[in-house]
């Protein structure tokens, strides 16, 4: 071979080799990053190109797939009662991708999972149709449907949580939308989801893991609980040297009362009642350091935890004054909480002090529904102990047959709750929110704690509270899941 043939051929051995490398590079460097990459069609093309799996409720889908008679999409999203599992399922549509469980577990739906390898090779020698995995939640429907129908018009949400396994029962947030509306790719749904988009309601905000409120007294559990592990409190049945009118610390303003009787009030009586004063001070003499750290341990200030879809964080101020932490001890100033946040402060003491992570799939299923993947119960942490929680649990009951929370009491059944109506916006106008915490109690434990959340009502501002807006709900939640129970 001549010189410049050898030239030429060294010069095209050059030429493969780069693009060998670069056919390399792309397929697997940045397959990744193509394949999550905004304008690549394909993805999403072959995502919607087989039925979708399904999530489950009670044995039973609550999702569907439909042909959507579009040439690029073949199938398109359903939903079984849209706008009452919104908060769970979340939305999968051609257009706007998908969130929470649909997207979390997207490539389970989708059968694209690389643990679904198997039956897709297997399809593809039997000739049958791929398929996606299914997604087995925890949900009662029947808890669900009281959270949704219980809230009705009403702006808020709901959060009920089985307190020996935190299994989630309820998730419900109203106003709500129906995925369904804009699953598909065409005019129509475009048009459903800028209306949505432009509802100053939110109904696409999940209230019950999204949203944090101040929680007003129904923080009150949580105050007792760090009063009596810090020895501040040693009998909830004797007086707690509490003045009337109470000061509040670095401050000459008076601590309110909406109760009577709260002079030198003994804790079991504050909590029937919802002294300000007896809590206020208890916050201020456990200090906010403890209280930093009992509210930790229930979950506060912790931007993790997943449901997996992640709840928003909870927040108990680290930096606030004396008189910042006696206000934050009632449930005001900077103390914001979701409901499911409220939920799992319930479901710790109705539990005897073991707080258990909150989840809510309980196994992923492959189509010939070998299970893929199964959750247990974790515990998560300890706020406090089982002597102090029987102590708040005993208290939460006097509540209920004696107290505020009259309204959440179910025959035959003992019933732990406490009330709660969240003062906000400047300077305290705007419609307070409307709170209840409660758990149910059997033989064997307790199968059901709930948090109630109601954001807004056609109730006038001096008929909102709790006991009057949120505990019936939380009965007809407690109710659904003992009546399950049999």
């Amino acid at each position: 071979m001549n010189k410049p043939l050898r030239h030429i051929a060294i010069f095209c051995g050059l030429l493969v080799l780069a693009l060998l490398l670069r056919d390399n590079w792309v397929q697997f460097v940045r397959s990744d990053e193509l394949n999550k990459h905004p304008r690549n069609k394909r993805v999403t093309i072959e995502r919607y190109a087989s039925v979708r799996g399904d999530i489950i409720v009670d044995g039973k889908p609550i999702t569907g797939s439909v042909d959507s008679k579009d040439p690029l999409y073949k199938y398109k999203r359903t939903y079984v009662n849209g706008p009452m599992w919104a908060p769970v399922t979340g939305y999968a549509s051609q257009a706007y991708d998908a969130n929470q469980l649909e997207k979390l577990h997207d490539t389970i739906l989708t059968g694209n999972d690389d643990r679904l390898f198997f039956d897709r090779t297997l399809s593809m020698f039997t000739g049958d149709t791929k398929k996606g995995g299914n997604v087995v939640t925890t949900l009662n429907g029947a808890a669900q449907k009281a959270a949704f129908e219980g809230l009705g018009k009403k702006k808020g949400a709901v959060a009920a949580i089985d307190p020996q396994t935190g299994k989630i029962l309820a998730l419900a947030s109203t106003p709500s939308y129906d995925p369904s509306t804009f699953a598909g790719y065409q005019a129509e749904d475009e048009k459903a989801w800028v209306a949505l988009d432009k509802d100053k309601n939110k109904p696409k905000q999940n209230r019950a893991l999204r949203e944090i409120y101040p929680p007003g007294s129904t923080f009150k559990v949580l105050t007792a609980a760090a009063a009596l592990e810090n020895g501040k409190v040693k009998d909830i049945d004797a007086p707690t040297d509490t003045p009337e009118p109470y000061l509040l610390p670095l401050s000459t303003v008076p601590m309110k009362n909406h109760a009577q009787g709260c002079e030198n009030a003994t804790l079991n009586y504050a909590m029937q009642w919802s002294c300000n004063s007896v809590f206020a001070k208890l916050g201020d003499e456990v200090g906010r350091d403890k209280m930093v750290e009992m509210a930790e341990k229930f979950g506060f200030n912790n931007a993790e935890i997943d449901t997996p879809v992640r709840a928003a964080a909870s927040v108990y101020d680290k930096t606030m004054d004396r008189g910042g932490n006696a206000l934050s001890s009632i449930g005001q100033f900077n103390t914001a909480t979701t409901p499911l946040q409220m939920a799992m402060v319930t479901a710790a003491i109705a539990n005897d002090g073991k707080l258990m992570k909150p989840y809510m799939v309980d196994q992923l299923v492959a189509p010939n529904l070998d299970v893929i993947e199964r959750n247990e119960p974790e515990e998560m942490s300890r706020p406090m102990s089982q002597e102090t929680a029987q102590l708040v649990q005993k208290m939460m009951e006097n509540v209920v047959e004696n107290g505020t929370g009259k309204n959440a009491a179910i025959r035959g059944v003992t019933v732990g709750g406490k009330t709660g109506t969240a003062q906000h916006g400047e300077k305290n106008k705007a419609r307070p929110y409307a709170w209840f915490i409660s758990y149910a109690k059997t033989d064997s434990g307790s199968p059901v704690a709930v948090a109630v959340v109601v954001e807004d009502s056609d109730a006038t501002r001096d008929d909102i509270s709790g006991g009057g807006l949120a505990a019936p709900i939380a009965r007809s939640v407690m109710k659904a899941v003992l009546d399950g129970r049999g």
